[in-house]
């Protein structure tokens, strides 16, 4: 076939298709011109998911009537005034978003400029160009797209219903109000109510406010505040306490001079820093602004502008991981404020279906063979259901009044030979040992191989454990790295591995189960994995099987020594694992739970 020069409007839709894949991706288009047009208020309505309407309107600069004209024309744009692609300080850039919209739907502008008596007009309808014609409009920019897609129908197949593709649009919405806390922003639409996100004080403090209203007050009470970034650049923003961990990654934000990104490199960098703290099943929640000379970041990547190159991509990521770090070592002895909201809404009663029942109280007297607790969350029913009461508290030693104004406060009693309880000044914590001490551990055994090495005893009689040949040429292949936390192994015949070492600090352990665990785990590594990862998930297993098991009664003191020990220890508000290693209930909660308050 002979080549041939494509007409403009097929050309306009083929960059359609990149640059508008859904109603969301002209939203972003739209409201991001209205950040570069200097508005601090914008309102983005919407119908059908955005198929039949997309409405944004701003107060920012407006356009003249010559510029409106040449706005919806391909590749001009007001946004590069030295045509430098390496200079780029706007969100948007590329001079496509407006013709390539108008390409596919019925697109309407109405512009306002200070420069001009009245305001101006302009309509496309599927690549068909009105002529600029007077308007009737106060300042600022309203643009209308209706029916989007109608013009490439194809396209309509692939979008989602319409709730589907309302709640994208939310998201793309919300991260620019994340990334703008000094803009009002307003979202409606006949899928949801209105919502609005009023202007925050400058600073880090406004940007926490923001959110705070984005996100949720949960994520403002359990966020640690994020500084660094070294050579020209910044890194500032918000990062969960590892206790309050997501499902899924769709909670990481993250901006890169203020234009909101899915960048591999960050989200790598961010699932580093947390890999201390986090399962693999747990992502955290996350707002970071990356703040870069233009000069060093690509954003031209992408027909999207969601994916970005960087000049020196090794000194974000370092910064990226060191200032998260940081962070979550200040404040990570802190626990996840959700956890003491769950526990007193498990002992809440329900009163949702009947009236309070004093026989439905924890208080009334035991009943053997009781087999509900009627009044109860119902979730937590069956936590109560044991049967007889286990006569296994131990109750510590008067501790001295100081103690109750440490930030764990004084051991009081053990339960179940498995959770410490002690009283603070305002409130009690109950701490589950076997998680706090493994974190103890692990602190321990990091901070002896960065300073000299791991601690190790000479077992007088080697210990044969017997596992898979596959298991064992695992083991034996990570001998090295065994070693420096003073596990020694070495094969012993096809189905055996001798231990001859152990670390010091964990006294007697399970040899046997450690080296099952230790080599399930390196049959799930990648090889790609660095080496310090790899040693990270061998203290990791090894604290495990090191720390105080759940089951062991402890006296007084070593309650409360283990307490100034968690004080004492970086990140010990969660295990390794990512749970929680204590629970705070504040006095004023559990008074309301007797009616106190």
């Amino acid at each position: 076939m002979p080549v041939r020069q494509l007409d403009q409007t097929t050309v306009n839709r083929i960059a359609a298709g990149e640059v508008v894949e859904r109603p969301a991706s002209a939203v972003k288009e739209l409201v991001e011109n209205a950040l570069d047009a200097g508005a601090t208020r914008i309102e983005i309505v919407t119908d059908g998911g955005g198929r039949r309407l997309i409405r944004v309107t701003d107060e920012g600069a407006g356009m003249t009537r010559a510029d409106l004209a040449l706005s919806v024309e391909r590749h001009a744009t007001s946004k590069l005034p030295e045509d430098d692609l390496r200079d780029i300080r706007t969100l948007g850039f590329r001079g496509e978003a407006l013709p390539s919209i108008g390409s596919v739907s019925r697109l309407a502008i109405a512009t306002r400029h200070a420069a001009e008596p009245n305001a101006w007009a302009i309509g496309v309808d599927a690549g068909e160009k009105s002529e600029v014609r007077p308007a009737a409009l106060s300042e600022g920019t309203r643009v209308e797209v209706r029916d989007l897609f109608y013009a490439t129908p194809a396209r309509l197949k692939f979008l989602k219903t319409d709730r589907t593709e309302a709640e994208a649009i939310r998201d793309v919405v919300r991260r620019l109000a994340m990334s703008r806390s000094d803009v009002v922003f307003t979202l409606a639409g006949e899928e949801r109510a209105p919502v609005t996100w009023g202007a925050a004080l400058p600073g880090l403090a406004g940007r926490l406010a923001r959110l705070g209203d984005v996100l949720g007050a949960e994520f403002r009470a359990n966020a640690v505040e994020v500084r660094g970034g070294r050579e020209g650049l910044t890194i500032e923003g918000y990062a969960a306490l590892p206790t309050y961990s997501k499902g899924n990654a769709l909670s990481q934000y993250l901006f890169v001079n203020g234009r909101p990104v899915r960048d591999r490199l960050l989200l790598g960098a961010v699932r580093g820093a947390y890999a201390d703290y986090l399962p693999r099943d747990r992502h955290p929640v996350v707002a970071l602004f990356v703040t870069v000379e233009p000069r060093e970041v690509d954003v031209n990547v992408h027909p999207a502008k969601t994916e970005v190159r960087f000049r020196d991509s090794g000194l974000v990521r370092a910064s990226i991981v060191r200032a998260l770090q940081e962070a979550l070592a200040r404040d990570a002895q802190r626990a996840a404020t959700t956890g003491g909201a769950a526990t007193v809404a498990a002992f809440r009663p329900n009163t949702a279906q009947r009236g309070w029942d004093w026989r439905a109280s924890p208080a009334r007297p035991f009943t053997q063979g009781a087999t509900a607790l009627a009044g109860f969350a119902e979730a937590a029913q069956t936590a109560f259901d044991v049967g007889a009461p286990a006569a296994d508290t131990r109750v510590a030693a008067e501790a001295a009044p100081d103690l109750v104004d440490r930030p764990l406060g004084a051991a009081r009693a053990q339960l179940h030979e498995t959770y410490i309880v002690a009283q603070t000044r305002d409130g009690i914590v109950i701490v589950d040992q076997h998680a706090a001490h493994e974190r103890i551990v692990y602190e321990r055994m990091k901070e002896a191989l960065e300073k000299s090495g791991v601690a190790r005893q000479i077992l007088l009689i080697p210990d044969i454990v017997e596992l898979d040949e596959a298991d064992v040429e695992r083991l034996a292949a990570r001998a090295d790295e065994l070693a420096k936390f003073g596990l020694a192994v070495e094969p012993f015949g096809p189905g055996a591995i001798s231990v001859t070492e152990t670390p010091s600090m964990l006294g007697d352990l399970d040899a046997q189960a450690l080296l099952r665990d230790l080599a399930e785990h390196i049959a799930e590594w990648d090889e790609a994995l660095p080496l310090e990862r790899r040693l990270m998930h061998v203290a990791a297993t090894m604290a495990c099987h090191g720390s105080v098991r759940a089951g062991r009664r402890l006296k007084g003191e070593e309650m409360n020594a283990l307490l100034r020990e968690m004080e004492a220890t970086p990140n010990s508000g969660q295990c390794n694992h990512g749970r929680p290693t204590y629970v705070e209930l504040k006095l004023g909660d559990i008074e309301r739970l007797f009616g106190r308050k």
